[in-house]
């Protein structure tokens, strides 16, 4: 029998999977028992036993404190400064059973303490909690606790969520708390997520309307940094100009005029501050892709709009147009999206309409003076601009401008050269044409 055994491999392993997470559930009872326990930690008048290996193995803090002969680590009691008493006691039950339930009310008190005590898993599970529950009414509170707290990864993600929703977070009674440096900072930012710049203004003069007698000295400054130029002439005129907190502040005033005078006189733009006439651009939010008519296989116009979302990476239909057009031209103003003139398949095209992606539905405007497709569209200082294109019969040199708060197209100076089908865009307050053609000859030249 023996000669037979040894014949046969003379070394066996033996594996108990669960012996480990055992073995911790019976350290658990143990301790729930009062027994064998070496250790306890007091925080004010709570005390809570436990066994220095266990904590050691599972609390990096405490494998510090018990393994590098510090002068606690022979004491009976442990005093643990500034936490929170029933934050510690559940990372202690953590430490036996690995089980944390993190909710609303012990979010900020386990971050605290899983911070002090090093347990970087529980600290980054109560920032995922924190960052999934961002809303426009706790996001700046989130952020400043995020930076007291070091949390990185938390801290830039609320703050590309006040970008994101600047307008409802203005709202809150957190943002009419903010200190004057926090929020001249917040108006400076370029990320903010706004229709237009006349919501960064209703932010300001709300916060110094909230405690007017200690911020009304703050309001010059203020209105440094919100870009007026880009606020609507009507806006300045009926709204800014007439506030009571403004006509009666010298510096005020001349800001305001300044604005106006953006507006005015085109010529002195230039001198301007770059800021105050860059628009806002919240690079956190992705935009959506709108493909409005053109042409079917067969060669007939379509009325079909499809909208692209490049997060969902994929494409939808919406409301299709009232009418068929193809070579439309497209610009998008106050948050709606207009399309111009155009092709139906018989005729060109003057009228006009726009798309409101809230209602998903098209409206007609006021149609141009002019017939025409493939034209250049652009938009500047919230008014669109169509140059040249193609009446049916010839290309045109004509330029018209349309308001959307008067519903009215007007005709402005021509272009010097008859052009359609060529590249329009807006650099530093003056609309560029490049390139086009005539019906004869392809250009290679630019206007402005």
């Amino acid at each position: 029998m023996v000669d037979e055994l040894e014949e046969l491999e003379d070394l066996v392993h033996v594996t108990v999977g669960d012996l480990p997470s055992r073995g911790y559930g019976v350290m658990e009872e143990i301790r729930r028992q009062g027994k064998l326990c070496d250790v306890t930690l007091k925080v004010g008048e709570h005390k809570f036993s436990a066994h220095r290996i266990v904590l050691a193995a599972s609390i990096p803090y405490f494998h510090a404190m018990f393994t590098n002969d510090m002068m606690e680590c022979k004491q009976d009691e442990i005093i643990m400064q500034g936490m929170d008493p029933s934050a510690l006691e559940a990372l202690i039950n953590f430490a036996y059973n690995g089980h944390l339930a993190i909710d609303q009310q012990n979010v900020q008190s386990l971050l605290i303490g899983a911070s002090f005590l090093q347990l970087q898993n529980i600290k980054d599970a109560c920032c995922s909690f924190l960052k999934e529950r961002l809303h426009p009414k706790n996001c700046l509170g989130v952020r400043q606790f995020a930076e007291t707290m070091m949390c990185t990864v938390l801290y830039d993600a609320a703050n590309r969520f006040i970008h994101e929703h600047f307008v409802e977070v203005s709202m809150s009674e957190e943002f009419l708390a903010l200190t004057f440096d926090e929020v001249l900072e917040l108006v400076s930012r370029d990320e903010l997520n706004v229709k237009a710049e006349e919501q960064v203004f209703e932010a300001a003069l709300a916060w110094v309307r909230f405690d007017r007698e200690q911020r009304e000295v703050f309001l010059p400054e203020l209105l440094s940094k919100i870009r007026l130029p880009l606020c609507r002439p009507q806006f300045l005129t009926d709204r800014v100009q007439q506030d009571d907190l403004v006509r009666c502040c010298h510096k005020c005033r001349d800001l305001v005029d300044e604005a106006k005078d953006y507006h005015l006189m085109p010529e002195r733009r230039p001198h301007l501050l770059a800021f105050k006439t860059r628009p806002r651009c919240c690079t956190s939010i992705a935009g959506l892709i709108y493909a409005v008519g053109g042409l079917n296989s067969a060669g007939d116009s379509l009325n079909v709009v499809e909208v692209f979302d490049p997060i969902a990476n994929r494409w939808e239909k919406c409301q299709p147009m009232t009418t068929a057009r193809s070579r439309v031209g497209v610009a998008v103003v106050n948050g709606l999206l207009y399309a111009i003139g155009g092709y139906d398949g018989q005729s060109r095209l003057s009228t006009v309409e726009v798309y409101n992606p809230d209602s998903d539905t098209w409206t007609k405007v006021g149609s141009m003076n002019s017939k025409r497709s493939a034209m250049g569209t652009v938009v500047l200082d919230g008014q669109i601009y169509v140059c040249g294109g193609y009446d049916g019969n010839c290309s045109l040199n004509s330029v018209e401008t349309f308001s959307p708060e008067t519903d009215k197209w007007t005709v402005v100076t021509p272009m010097s050269s008859n052009r359609s089908a060529a590249g329009v865009t807006v650099f530093e307050g003056r609309i560029y044409v490049s390139g086009g053609h005539d019906g004869l000859q392809i250009f290679n030249t630019v206007g402005f």
